[in-house]
């Protein structure tokens, strides 16, 4: 009667599913062995008739049973354990003059430096390097925006030398510098429109890749909001050279399965960057929340960031922010329309 009873529990079929999802709802005791249980442990499938369900550690271990050493049910999920362990890696670059060695990050992570390495480009989307580039373009981006000269806004973020920025700069800022601080003076960025089942597209593209895909209902409006991203540059109708990149862009949107081979010229903030390759990271057919998001990148506590890096994103479909809903699973925020970014997650999910 009992074993009737835990096998229609609903928590029983999480057990058998190993939903990591589950984890920190519930653990399981098995009489058999002793021993405690988070849901998605990987441990063999007990018998129905050993198994009780707790509500958590605490009342597992009131009733005599220690926690398993495979998954560590009494300590936090090993996601956030190394969400954790990144998140203050990050803060431990963000706060040095001279960005740490591979090895001082994973020393003080307690890890070996080829896990970390691992670990912290599975949360964050880049390198540890690859961070510290960000985070200092992030910090020479904001002054420049702000007026500040450029030498200045180089040692201030903490290059030691100009040399050294420069030689990261193209990939880091998308332009020199200086065009950087007049807003993208001196950058050529061409355009053009066409209709899809969306609506109507514009695609642009700069010299180094796809830089804006927009949605909307007319082409006034569009081409309005890609002069007021790109302020200063030289923007213009692109001719029929053209034609096969709007294709390839009008096919994506049309079939967002299959993707895009063309390069992609994003530009955004560090921690923009970070959400953006978070985004990109999430297949095809599936959605995260904000709140995954956050977790994904090393920030659990910055969903609302998240949620603006989103509504920041120029590159429709390609840098997938309609992927991202709401923790209960609610369409809303997307910045071309929610119609649009559910149509999107049907086609999606259909294919």
């Amino acid at each position: 009667m009992l074993m009737d009873a835990i096998v229609e529990d609903p928590r029983w079929s999480q057990l058998l599913a190993r939903s990591a999802a589950a984890d920190g709802s519930f653990v399981y005791s098995v009489a058999s062995t002793g021993v405690y249980c988070r849901p998605s442990c990987g441990a063999r499938t007990p018998k129905p008739a050993n198994v009780r369900f707790h509500a958590g550690p605490t009342e597992a271990e009131a009733a005599g049973f220690r926690p398993c050493k495979r998954c560590r049910p009494n300590e936090a999920p090993r996601a956030e354990r190394q969400a954790a362990l990144v998140a203050e890696a990050c803060r431990m670059i963000e706060a040095a003059e001279e960005p740490p060695s591979l090895g001082q990050l994973a020393d003080a992570a307690g890890v070996s430096p080829y896990h970390f390495h691992r670990m912290f480009k599975a949360v964050t989307g880049l390198t540890p390097k690859g961070y510290a580039v960000a985070h200092r373009a992030g910090r020479v981006r904001s002054a420049l925006e702000a007026g500040e000269h450029v030498t200045r806004a180089l040692y201030e973020a903490g290059f030691g030398s100009s040399g050294r920025f420069y030689a990261a700069a193209d990939a880091a800022l998308g332009m020199p510098p200086a065009a950087y601080r007049r807003g993208g003076q001196a950058m050529d960025v061409r355009y053009a429109t066409a209709a899809c089942s969306l609506g109507r597209v514009l695609a642009a593209a700069s010299e180094r890749g796809i830089c804006a895909i927009l949605m909307g209902d007319q082409d006034a409006p569009l081409v309005a909001d890609l002069h007021r991203r790109f302020p200063n540059a030289a923007i213009s109708e692109a001719g029929e050279a053209f034609r096969e990149t709007l294709d390839a862009v009008v096919a994506m949107i049309e079939e967002p399965a299959r993707g895009m081979a063309l390069p992609l010229d994003i530009r955004g903030t560090a921690f923009q960057q970070r959400v953006w390759q978070a985004l990109r990271a999430i297949p095809s057919g599936e959605t995260r929340s904000y709140a995954e998001v956050a977790q994904a990148i090393g920030e659990p506590r910055a969903s609302r960031a998240v949620a603006a890096a989103c509504a920041a994103n120029a590159i429709a479909v390609a840098v997938p922010c309609h992927r991202v809903l709401r923790s209960d699973g609610s369409i809303t925020g997307y910045r071309w329309g929610p119609d649009r970014k559910r149509r999107l997650l049907a086609r999606e999910s259909e294919g």
